[in-house]
């Protein structure tokens, strides 16, 4: 790539940055937050480690259902600040007696709904990771609840003010690609043979694994999705398209200006793994470990692929992010290696941008959290605003509700519903273990 090319690059990165996130490049000064942390696991570390170098916030709480989760966090946090946050096992105690500005939801995927809409129901703004619900009739509560009480509501899709991801961003939608006509996701990894049942076994007693459970399905205990790999377990997640997924899809509604497709078709399963097993003495996790989902829009078609075998890639790019082919060309968006555009062009060079990632995590949480503190002070939708990032879930979403169901189904976005569909429509809510009640949307 030339000099030239280099600096109109920085250039535009420069500018774009300053129109769409003018408070990213802005210092952030003014009142500090009473923050609190719901989900003490190494993510939600992460997250409030940005808020601590933010300066802004005073970490007043810290929520978990396991004692060794909050005393990990709890060393964490004396390395950054002298704040002595108090340790709550119910969130809902915490926001009673504390009465945080801000609340941090890094809880499992199942949990993120009733504490994200009790907290602004609280007074609280909140910072919730994705994907914003299990069911997408929780996400649409999530966003009525947040509107209700006028709080700001961000979600972790951090790749949104990454800066090669906006720079990449920008190149496309200013036709460098030429028109897209397809665009593939995908997450490759692993490699192995079926996997072994774990034995049941008691919970630990710092854990209380009711609570950890909650109105998900009570399901015996056996270490395989506590404290980390709860995404395998169907009850409590939605496998590698409802975590991975999530990021990668956002990107495509993000650059081609889309909400929702007109159709979802998936299929996939777990020939490697095998059937998925979960009795009285013994399971296994149950989702697939390999998918694929097409999704079709007015003007493109965009498919989502993972797998958790035969994970090498056979090209020269990452094995993580998004192809978008176009008239003049294949642009990778990717995660670790920045972006490459290859061009259809005979003797045309190829264009490429390299990544900024913060330490240790290798994201960009800390240009989301200053984002958020300014949608908090300006009264504006943050980069990740709730409603946005819902629409980028219920692509997630509804690709596992066509493999649950086992047949494509045509989505009305503006009303929420598959259309003509009673039997998909179901799948849209679940019911909840008592005495916890499902949100109204």
């Amino acid at each position: 790539m030339s000099m030239n090319r280099r600096t109109f690059l920085k250039s535009s990165l420069a500018t774009g940055l300053a129109v769409s996130f003018p408070h990213v490049v802005a210092a952030q000064q003014g009142r500090t937050y009473r923050t609190a942390l719901i989900g003490c696991g190494w993510w939600g570390t992460n997250i409030l480690r940005e808020a601590a170098a933010s300066g802004r916030c005073k970490i007043v709480a810290l929520v978990d259902v396991d004692r060794r989760q909050l005393a990990k966090c709890t060393e964490e946090v004396a390395k950054w600040t002298s704040d002595t946050p108090k340790h709550y096992e119910d969130y809902r105690e915490m926001l009673a007696a504390e009465k945080p500005d801000i609340a941090i939801v890094a809880t499992p995927d199942h949990w993120h709904a009733l504490p994200t809409i009790a907290a602004v129901q609280a007074g609280a703004h909140v910072y919730v990771e994705k994907p914003i619900g299990h069911t997408v009739m929780e996400g649409r509560a999530m966003v009525k609840a947040a509107r209700a009480a006028g709080r700001v509501v961000q979600v972790g899709t951090h790749r949104r003010i990454s800066p090669h991801n906006v720079s990449g961003r920008q190149f496309l939608r200013e036709g460098r690609a030429g028109k897209i006509g397809m665009v593939k996701c995908f997450v490759l990894s692993g490699g192995g043979g079926p996997e072994q049942p774990r034995k049941n076994i008691e919970p630990p007693k710092e854990l209380n694994w009711d609570l950890w459970c909650g109105p998900a399905p009570l399901r015996p205990f056996n270490g395989g999705a506590h404290p980390r790999g709860f995404r395998s377990y169907l009850d409590f997640a939605n496998g590698t398209l409802g975590d991975w997924g999530v990021h990668w899809l956002d990107q495509v509604l993000w650059i081609m200006d889309e909400k929702w497709p007109r159709t979802v078709h998936s299929t996939g399963g777990r020939p490697i793994k095998g059937a998925p097993i979960l009795t009285a003495e013994h399971q296994t996790t149950d989702a697939p470990d390999h998918q694929v989902a097409t999704y079709q829009f007015e003007d493109f078609t965009l498919t989502w692929e993972h797998r958790q075998f035969a994970g090498n890639p056979t090209d020269k790019t990452e094995s993580v992010g998004c192809y978008f082919y176009g008239t003049k060309g294949t642009f990778h968006m990717g995660w670790q290696r920045g972006w490459t555009f290859y061009p259809s062009g005979r003797g045309e060079q190829e264009v490429h941008e390299e990544p900024q990632l913060n330490l240790p995590d290798q994201q960009n949480i800390k240009g989301l959290w200053t984002d958020f503190l300014s949608a908090i002070e300006t009264g504006s939708r943050p980069v990740c605003d709730i409603e946005t990032i819902h629409c980028s879930t219920n692509l997630s979403l509804l690709g596992m509700l066509s493999y649950k169901v086992g047949r494509s189904v045509t989505w009305d976005g503006e009303k929420e519903i598959c259309v003509g569909d009673p039997d998909a429509n179901r799948l849209l809510r679940r019911d909840y273990r008592a005495p916890w009640v499902y949100p109204k949307a």
